[in-house]
């Protein structure tokens, strides 16, 4: 027994493969989170942000805290505009209930 258009049907035994044009998705762009430095905000309280909303460990929050204060900028993680978006504001209400001036931003990367 073969398959459909075979013999036993008078086809030739080739089976045709129906392909169909897919256009290509694009992924959406990413956006990176950026800490800035200030004058007044404390070093410990950096890290503590960091760790809590960013899910960075303790070791490697004390570094990126270090770079933003050395080099007065630092990115925090990639993200979508969304999920960048929420962590600007979260470190930003954050940072201002705690009355300090640190600043948070995003920008297309």
């Amino acid at each position: 027994m073969t398959g459909p258009g075979g013999p036993e049907d008078g086809g030739s035994g080739d089976v045709g493969i129906a392909t169909k044009t897919r256009s290509k998705t694009q992924r959406p762009p990413l956006y990176k989170v950026l800490l800035l430095n200030d004058d007044y905000t404390p070093m410990e309280f950096v890290v503590h942000v960091l760790e809590r909303f960013f899910g960075i460990n303790h070791a490697q929050a004390v570094d990126i805290m270090l770079t933003v204060h050395k080099k007065g900028v630092a990115v925090v993680g990639v993200f979508s505009f969304e999920i960048a978006e929420t962590k600007v504001t979260q470190v930003m209400d954050y940072a201002r209930r705690n009355q300090h001036p640190l600043q948070c931003t995003m920008e297309k990367e």
